[in-house]
């Protein structure tokens, strides 16, 4: 039987893994700290594909109505 693969769903949204830099960057430039992200678990079946360590931020591109790049960011927590 073929696995099922999350990545290739109509209803998934694209997932990356910011380096250190765009970590950093993002962090100054909303003037905040990783504790005030949204979390997303190390187990999320979306990420595995990306070899995720908890306090990793992940980029998430959600499609919209009105702006068809949405991106919305998420720290890696343990489950």
């Amino acid at each position: 039987m073929e696995e099922f693969d999350i990545k290739k769903h109509s209803l998934a949204t694209v997932h990356t893994k910011l380096t250190e830099e765009e970590k950093q960057e993002l962090l100054k430039k909303f003037n905040i700290t990783i504790d005030q992200l949204p979390m997303i678990q190390k187990k999320d079946p979306a990420i595995q594909h990306l070899e995720p360590r908890i306090g990793d931020i992940i980029k998430v591109i959600r499609d919209t109505p009105t702006n068809k790049d949405s991106p919305y960011f998420k720290v890696i927590v343990h489950c």
